[in-house]
């Protein structure tokens, strides 16, 4: 029986993050056995906002690196950089002339970091659902990882590829596959370290705010130092009063590997003193195996460039059978 295909990727810009890694990447890792995998570096989504071009490439490969380190696997996985298959642009393109203005206007985050680029704001920000959408029915994935926020994206997708089948497509024959999220209830929206009420992200200008994976000991230490209590005695879970509780014991628990009552049972009579410790150090721990294998892995670069030219040539031969069947649907001369 043929596996399904999940098909995701993370963006090459900052640092990868806990946020990524227990919302994503860990993600990818447990489930890649039961999949047909393609996992990317969307470098061609991090230049839809202000982006520094000398770092861009290093950031790629730092990102390419970080997937292997964290453990996926190539016997059942894909990894390759976006803007090495050319598809990703043309899909864009065709899917551009198919989608309503006012499907993209309506996308929450292009709201969100349009207010923060005031004038600047680029066309890209404002298009890059319909890369994204490129992106994932390229590869005709049946399932696509993504935290809640991103659900939004995925619906539009759908919308995409069912517009596209209705109006080019037959009736027993679709142009494109209609994807499904797969959504990881647990850990999937991980909170900063400053504001239990905002995730984690690489964009906020607080290094406070997150821990990266490459983060060395004792930068862990200073920001579970640092982060965001309060003054109530006891620790537990899902108190809307208390959200930077609640994110940290998650924390203890995803990266610990114990159960939320093993945790809560463990936690109840903690106070705070004796938790950021017991959370530095599974921290720590936790991390250690993965910066050891990214500094073996990134310490091999003709391991890494093999890894994505093998990775470029399997996506491109996907890729652009799917971009012919929808060239072929929209009526375009094929290639002489």
């Amino acid at each position: 029986m043929t596996k399904q295909r999940v098909l995701s990727g993370v963006q090459p810009t900052g640092n990868l993050h806990l946020g990524n890694y227990l919302g994503a990447i860990r993600n990818w890792v447990e489930i890649q056995q039961e999949y047909d995998n393609f996992f990317c570096v969307v470098d061609l989504h991090a230049i839809t906002v202000p982006h520094d071009a000398k770092a861009l490439a290093d950031n790629t490969l730092t990102m390419a690196a970080l997937y292997l380190a964290c453990g996926i696997d190539l016997e059942c996985s894909n990894i390759f950089v976006q803007s090495h298959v050319k598809a990703h642009s043309e899909l864009t393109w065709l899917l551009n002339c198919i989608t309503p203005l006012n499907w993209l206007e309506r996308m929450i985050q292009f709201k969100e970091k349009a207010l923060k680029q005031g004038e600047n704001v680029s066309v890209g920000l404002l298009d890059y659902p319909v890369l994204m959408a490129a992106d994932i029915l390229l590869y005709d994935a049946d399932k696509v990882p993504v935290g809640e926020d991103q659900k939004q994206h995925l619906e539009l997708t759908r919308d995409i590829a069912i517009r596209i089948n209705d109006k080019f497509g037959k009736k027993k024959e679709p142009v494109l596959k209609i994807p499904d999220p797969l959504i990881r209830k647990e850990g999937a929206r991980v909170m900063s370290l400053t504001d239990g009420t905002k995730k984690m992200s690489k964009s906020d200008p607080s290094e406070l705010g997150r821990i990266n994976l490459l983060d060395p000991p004792d930068a862990i230490k200073k920001k579970i130092k640092k982060c965001k209590t309060d003054p109530v005695k006891g620790l537990a879970f899902d108190d809307s009063e208390r959200p930077e509780c609640n994110n940290l014991l998650t924390l203890y628990q995803l990266l610990s590997g114990k159960t939320k009552e093993e945790v809560a049972t463990e936690c109840q009579d903690m106070g705070w003193g004796k938790f950021k410790p017991l959370l530095t150090d599974t921290a720590i721990a936790a991390l250690e195996p993965i910066q050891n294998k990214y500094q073996e892995i990134m310490d091999n670069r003709d391991y890494l460039d093999s890894v994505l030219r093998v990775g470029a040539a399997k996506a491109d031969d996907v890729a652009n059978a799917t971009l012919a069947r929808v060239k072929n649907a929209l009526g375009f001369l094929p290639n002489l």
